[in-house]
């Protein structure tokens, strides 16, 4: 089996240089994984990325970089599983920090896999770990909010190459924020492709400690996901996908009730925001702002969707 682990980043040069180190310092065992190849596709970035990548090329011996103009988080993944070499491609996103038998637990699910099922209409689900803790990111303990049920999150998957291209890659129509690798997972899904999750391939997402001066640009982004949304249910008019992107009654409901319609907002919010911070509990925090943020994705939703309606 020979891996190509496709990495998309952009702006991200000090936790990528970590993602890759990780990534570098895999064990494997040879008569499971025969080589590893790690496809970098720089997405356009404008501080210094590929001037360090070039500089450093001696200390990754795995790493291939590919340059591009940006264009999104998918259409990097696509030009990658392109140029990748593998007949498995891996997915790990560039915030990422792989424990050092991550491929290993990866590549060993899916042989079981396509043991047990007799053939390779499976895909793996690493584990994702949460931190903030740039200087030791892998010491941080799982915790509940880590769970995850999303099928093919591409922070950390891995699946046979013939599959991505038979489902159609990433649409290139998700160019802001959000649901792009799980409406892929939908057309995976629908081609009968099964999730198989392996704990023991944890990666440790890497997130800056939560501070005021992100919610702007965090209400941005929940403004593109409901956005894009709207396209994926465009895609997939299923009770599943309204369920996913929050265009229920019951959401809107939720999140109007805990925002007392919008009351509590992150200018109303921003001084109990500011002492949990300064009390050293921006996890808490973080949390506390994911009602007000939850409550710009909804309002983005039905916005988008009443705007595609009315263009027929």
């Amino acid at each position: 089996m020979f891996l190509s682990v496709v990495t998309p980043t952009y702006n991200r040069q000090p936790i990528l240089e970590k993602c890759l180190r990780a990534l570098e310092q895999q064990r494997f065992d040879p008569a499971l994984i025969t080589d590893y190849e790690l496809v970098v596709v720089d997405d356009g970035s404008t501080d210094g990325t590929q001037d360090w990548l070039r500089a450093h090329a001696a200390e990754f011996p795995h790493v291939r970089l590919f340059e591009r103009h940006h264009g999104g988080a998918g259409a990097a993944r696509n030009y990658g599983v392109e140029v990748a070499q593998g007949d498995v491609i891996v997915f790990i996103d560039s915030d990422v920090i792989m424990v050092p038998g991550g491929l290993q637990a990866h590549a060993q699910a899916l042989a079981a896999a396509y043991e047990r099922l007799g053939s390779d209409r499976a895909f793996t689900a690493g584990r994702l770990v949460n931190t903030c803790n740039f200087d030791q990111p892998t010491d941080e303990p799982a915790k509940v909010t880590d769970f995850s049920n999303a099928f093919f999150d591409t922070a950390n998957v891995a699946i046979a190459k013939h599959w991505l291209t038979t489902a159609g890659l990433f649409d290139p129509a998700f160019r802001l924020y959000g649901w792009e690798d799980l409406e892929l997972g939908v057309r995976l899904k629908n081609l009968g492709v099964l999730m198989v999750k392996v704990p023991e391939a944890t990666g440790y997402h890497y997130h800056p400690p939560f501070s005021l001066d992100q919610i702007p640009k965090m209400i941005d982004q929940e403004t593109q996901r409901g956005r894009m949304g709207a396209i994926f249910y465009q895609k997939h008019p299923t009770r599943e996908v309204r369920m996913m992107i929050q265009m229920t009654w019951l959401h809107r409901l939720l999140w109007g009730l805990l925002t007392v319609g919008g009351r509590l907002n992150e200018r109303t919010m921003a001084p109990l925001l500011r002492w949990l911070i300064a009390q050293g509990k921006p996890q808490v925090a973080l949390e506390l702002a994911r009602i007000f943020l939850n409550w710009y994705t909804v309002q983005g939703v039905y916005a988008a969707y009443s705007e595609l309606q009315q263009q027929g």
